[in-house]
């Protein structure tokens, strides 16, 4: 009968332990590396001069020293932001139109998106030949069509009824945008939601629309916060239909960063700075609302 050296076979098995974790955990440091190397290079790059650009300096107070160039453009750095700018006016004014804009088309998404998805799974519908599964496909089929397949004819309807660069065109082209993926989201958190928690408020005395907004709402809120956080993250990057649909009253923070050239090309110390400005809105909000973030991902994942 054969013998086990199960000291040896201990040994074998941390070792195999430990570098299965070694593994694991390289992979995800170098994924967050990966993850992460585009911020740093934006922030860095903000913080260099023309020269540090065109060599591919990165490693800030080791391979340059960092100046105020590209925040010194923007009237943003500290010996200039006391004083008048034309350029930090403006770069307030884009951030004020990104604000409005992309906030409210967020919400007025979410608050659609929310009421679609709970009717998708809860009532059954019949539209033609499509059924609640066929409508919830053309929802997501709206992400699948290329913007610039819309240009033209959005162009054409917002010049026929006064909607170009106006706050309203954007919020609704916007609302249009994010609403698709904003259904599906909260669709699968209603899918989390026992439909017998409805049943018995509607027993015990509520309506349908009470049932949805004492029972349901406080549960699925998770997810309706991550929605808007995805909805409000498209809707502040995005160029196109900015670019396309405003000239010069609701031109949004993207189209401001896009057109920083000049004689000399591409000025990517004040595109550097303009992007970290833009970013930090969203990091903000996101710390702020990261416990709801979690907890909207983590019943998806449960489901």
């Amino acid at each position: 009968m054969a013998s086990i050296d199960l000291e040896k076979y201990g040994r074998a098995q941390r070792l195999r332990w430990w570098s299965m974790r070694f593994v694991v955990y390289g992979l995800l440091v170098t994924w967050a590396i990966v993850c992460i190397f585009p911020l740093f290079w934006t922030v860095t790059t903000s913080f260099k001069t023309a020269p540090d650009v065109m060599r591919g300096n990165i490693m800030p107070w080791y391979s340059f020293s960092p100046s105020w160039l590209g925040w010194r453009s923007l009237g943003l750095s500290p010996d200039t932001i006391f004083e008048t700018s034309t350029v930090r006016e403006e770069f307030m004014r884009r951030l004020w139109n990104s604000s409005i804009i992309s906030v409210s088309a967020s919400a007025l998404a979410v608050f659609l998106g929310t009421l679609a998805a709970y009717g998708l799974s809860r009532f059954s519908y019949k539209f033609g030949f499509m059924r609640n599964s066929d409508i919830s496909f053309f929802f997501l089929s709206q992400l699948i069509m290329p913007p610039v397949v819309l240009a033209l004819p959005f162009l054409v309807l917002y010049k026929e009824l006064a909607l170009l660069d106006t706050y309203s065109g954007m919020i609704a082209i916007y609302t249009l945008m994010v609403l698709p993926i904003v259904v599906w989201i909260m669709r699968d958190q209603f899918a989390t939601v026992p439909v017998e928690l409805e049943e018995a408020a509607l027993v015990d005395g509520l309506s349908i629309w009470g049932s949805f907004s004492r029972i349901i709402v406080p549960l699925i809120l998770p997810g309706m916060v991550a929605a808007f956080i995805l909805a409000l993250i498209l809707c502040w990057n995005e160029y196109f239909f900015a670019a396309l649909l405003t000239s010069t009253n609701t031109n949004t923070l993207p189209v401001m960063i896009a057109s920083q050239t000049g004689s000399q090309g591409i000025n990517w110390w004040s595109m550097a700075a303009l992007s970290t400005a833009g970013i930090l809105p969203l990091v903000f909000v996101g710390v702020l609302l990261e416990k709801h973030i979690i907890a909207g991902m983590t019943a998806g994942a449960v489901k």
